[in-house]
């Protein structure tokens, strides 16, 4: 059949990429090239970190949802107008192409590996009295969360350099997630960095630009990961990216000035909060988009039939803990059980898995 015959590739198996790549296998030839042989659940890292068992099921290998594609287990290092290279030499056509690759993030190859990782950052955080975080975004704010739940005699202190804790959301957010830290005995010192290298008589003594000394057995680094798109400052896209570094779309996705060439996730120049619903819906959008195209199967009538990307809401959710959360809502900001209730018991790793097609309680 032709849409069999039509060559979809996908760069970069996370949140958004796996979605694509999982809604396009029935519809046309998909290659999904990941430097590793699996899909995380982002969002649920940080509960692995105190609960390594939780990773059970919010690693995925890209092969128990792609059952119909080929997996290419590499990095892309090129694009031309009609081959991707990956960093072994291999040229993979493509008729339609999904750059999706996010922030870099260097983690294991492999599921096992990247277990087992999660497993030595819990005995990390076990065997030590005091920890040290960097980073007061919602990185840094879940896992100070998370500990501090999970391990109350923890002594935990959190460093931002910021004049606040959660520097994408408002103001009255991060006021309330300050106070729930500082509930739970979270020392928090804002408007301040950290030399991650400075030791002082064998004792782990961390000094703050103020020069406060912060004495922590180990630390956990939650800093902004750089966006996955160096490499594409020698290809064929070197244009289409804006002074960030993040990937100029149209209404579409699609890349603009190209007919067929998308990007979806936090890769793109879309004006909202980067987070994981956002780029889900990158996803669904692009893949019934590129559904409509591949069944017209004629350029002309690219666009025939072929909807719109909305950029999302000013909300946000951010767990503290099992149970309660912080969240803001374009005219409301809660913090307590029933935020918690929507997002900080499963952390929607079961809707997540469910939408891949997998049984979401396994």
């Amino acid at each position: 059949m032709e849409k069999e015959g039509k060559k979809v590739v996908i760069i970069g198996g996370g949140i958004a990429g796996s979605l694509v790549a999982k809604n396009l296998q029935s519809h046309a030839h998909v290659t999904l090239i990941d430097p590793k042989e699996y899909f995380e659940i982002t969002w649920a890292s940080l509960r692995s970190m105190v609960q390594p068992s939780f990773a059970e099921r919010s690693l995925i290998n890209h092969r128990d949802y792609l059952t119909h594609g080929d997996i290419v287990t590499s990095y892309a290092v090129n694009i031309t107008e009609t081959e991707v290279w990956t960093a072994e030499g291999r040229r993979i056509n493509y008729d339609y192409l999904i750059i999706a690759t996010g922030h870099a993030d260097h983690v294991p190859k492999s599921r096992p590996e990247r277990l087992d990782q999660f497993k030595e950052e819990n005995e990390k955080i076990k065997s030590a009295d005091s920890i040290l975080i960097v980073g007061g975004g919602p990185t840094g704010v879940e896992l100070a969360g998370e500990i501090a739940i999970d391990f109350p005699d923890k002594k935990i202190t959190l460093v931002h350099k910021g004049p606040r804790l959660l520097d994408f959301v408002g103001t009255n957010a991060a006021d309330k997630t300050l106070k729930w830290l500082e509930s739970k005995n979270v020392v928090v010192k804002l408007e301040q960095s950290v030399d991650l290298n400075a030791f002082r008589d064998g004792l782990k003594i961390y000094q703050t630009s103020n020069g406060e000394n912060i004495v922590a057995d180990c630390h956990f680094l939650c800093l902004g990961k750089p966006l996955g798109s160096t490499w594409l400052n020698e290809t064929v896209l070197k244009n289409d990216l804006d002074f960030l570094g993040r990937i100029k779309v149209d209404e579409q996705l699609r890349v603009k000035g190209w007919s067929n060439i998308f990007a979806i996730g936090d890769i793109t120049d879309v004006p909202e909060i980067k987070q994981g619903f956002a780029a889900q819906q990158h996803a669904e959008v692009v893949a019934r988009n590129l559904k409509v195209m591949i069944e017209g199967g004629k350029k002309q009538c690219n666009r025939c039939g072929t909807e719109t990307y909305k950029p999302q809401l000013e909300m946000a959710i951010v767990s503290l803990g099992r149970k309660e959360a912080v969240a803001q809502f374009p005219f409301l900001t809660i913090i307590g059980r029933f935020p918690g209730y929507i997002k900080s018991g499963d952390l929607f790793v079961g809707r997540t898995r469910k939408q891949m097609g997998l049984n979401p309680n396994i």
